[in-house]
């Protein structure tokens, strides 16, 4: 699988397969209990694939599988690539915070610029804002390339798992 190399911190795919969703479900609930290198959780129309705790480290990947029945014989899989769910959450967290500093340091920016204040301070702060801003993309960039080798042996043992049905 390649991994295009735009903007997406968390890739995406989904593609359709010649059996219900319910046998495929089935699979993996099988493949759980035949193999150690993963631990494979699943709950309803959904399937979450992780490495081990003492294989993980902070970037870690996981593989979110939603199987959706798309008929008699068919069903869609939507997978999604990303980091632990609390370390995405950590993230977006920090985006959130590095946005509204940006924001209020550019509203004290305009407030001291319109009543005729100094207002260096306020234009270098909201410029390491954005600055701050590029080092955490960058940091999810480097997140990303250094989870990609896992990303891979997902994706394989999705694969080797739906091999059946594809």
């Amino acid at each position: 699988m390649a991994l295009p190399n735009d903007i997406v911190l968390r890739p995406r795919f989904k593609f359709e397969v010649l059996s219900n969703n319910e046998t495929i479900l089935k699979a993996f609930e099988k493949t759980k209990s035949e193999q150690t290198a993963f631990i494979i959780t699943r709950i309803d129309d959904h399937v979450f694939i992780k490495f081990p705790k003492a294989e993980q480290h902070f970037w870690s990947p996981q593989l979110h599988l939603e199987i959706n029945d798309e008929g008699k014989e068919k069903a869609m899989v939507h997978g999604l690539f990303g980091p632990n769910p609390t370390v995405w959450t950590l993230f977006m967290f920090l985006h959130f915070i590095v946005a509204a500093l940006f924001l209020g340091f550019g509203i004290w920016a305009y407030a001291n610029a319109t009543l005729d204040n100094t207002y260096a301070i306020q234009v270098f702060l909201t410029l390491f804002m954005v600055v701050l801003w590029f080092t955490l993309y960058f940091a999810g960039r480097l997140g990303r390339a250094k989870g990609k080798p896992e990303i891979l042996k997902l994706n394989d043992f999705m694969n080797k798992t739906l091999s059946a049905y594809r």
